[in-house]
């Protein structure tokens, strides 16, 4: 009996230590939870109370003049449309550039390239290089584009360099998408004949379309938000006129806007945020066709 009634004894010191302990862990569970959920909230009011500001002074200089306008030394007649044009210019040569290049690597890499340690070497790199700051891009940009291909201060080393920026991105990215391809599917298009590059086109692609489009979309806003490389490759503050081609000069909505807001006068600062609501808008537009893009992939996968 004693020894039955001492198990006993050990069995509830057990039992009251473990839930001694559950309730702690329940405790430093809540604890971090409110630290966590404190942080959101701050995080989302700082981001509401700059919205706010931002909105009140600038959304009464957004008119059609505002959209027509080149910028002007007097904040009242300034206006985007060099910076609209440099913007579309950039990032559309930016975008035919890296986006067949992302793609491509990233089908090398997971279809064709062997499985050694120096695949994975790339793709840790690869991996590595897309948290490399921006400005770095644009000190490569300069070196390479600008001065050693003699490109100069131009659309086309703009672009080059953004390319650069958002390569490693959309590699990524697509990589991803190109993973999540079953198996079975690759299998049955072999089974039915199909060569290695026809289930590529023919089933590995299209499966992985929304993830390689969202991707690339999201990318690319990533560019179109960026000022510090092109200040670097040469960006110009100002602009009164419309490029041509590819090898004009240029200026970008992100470097109108840091140079209005570079200006002491308090006009041209109520002008920079007219140009920080077009953007915002010109972004959410982007991740809007982002998601649209990929719901209607999805929905014709399924179907």
């Amino acid at each position: 009996m004693d020894a039955i009634n001492l198990e006993n004894k050990e069995i509830i010191n057990k039992n009251s230590d473990y839930n001694m302990n559950l309730k702690k862990r329940k405790l430093m569970n809540k604890l971090f939870h409110l630290i966590l959920l404190g942080s959101i909230s701050f995080s989302i009011i700082i981001l509401v109370a700059l919205f706010s500001d931002v909105f009140k002074t600038g959304i009464s200089h957004i008119n059609l003049d505002f959209f027509l306008n080149y910028t002007s030394r007097i904040a009242s007649k300034s206006g985007i449309r060099a910076a609209i044009l440099g913007s579309l210019w950039v990032n559309i040569v930016t975008l035919l550039i890296a986006f067949p290049l992302g793609l491509g690597s990233a089908i090398y890499l997971e279809e064709y390239a062997p499985k050694n340690k120096l695949t994975n070497i790339i793709r840790v790199n690869i991996s590595n290089l897309a948290g490399v700051p921006s400005v770095v891009y644009g000190i490569l940009g300069l070196s390479l584009f600008v001065r050693t291909f003699g490109f100069g201060r131009s659309i086309l080393s703009a672009s080059l360099t953004m390319a650069l920026l958002i390569l490693p991105i959309i590699i990524v990215s697509s990589q991803e998408a190109l993973k999540t391809v079953p198996k079975e599917l690759k299998e049955a298009s072999y089974a039915l004949g199909a060569t290695k590059w026809d289930t590529i086109t023919g089933a590995i692609i299209p499966y992985a379309m929304p993830g390689i489009l969202t991707g690339t979309i999201l990318a690319v806003s990533r560019a179109i938000g960026e000022a510090a490389p092109l200040v670097v490759v040469g960006g110009a503050a100002g602009i009164w006129f419309s490029p041509k081609g590819i090898f004009d000069e240029f200026t970008t909505l992100p470097l109108q806007i840091y140079n209005w807001a570079s200006k002491p006068q308090a006009e041209f600062q109520n002008v920079a945020s007219a140009g920080i609501l077009v953007l915002l808008m010109v972004l959410v537009l982007i991740n809007l066709v982002a998601i649209l893009l990929r719901n209607k992939y999805q929905d014709r996968i399924k179907n």
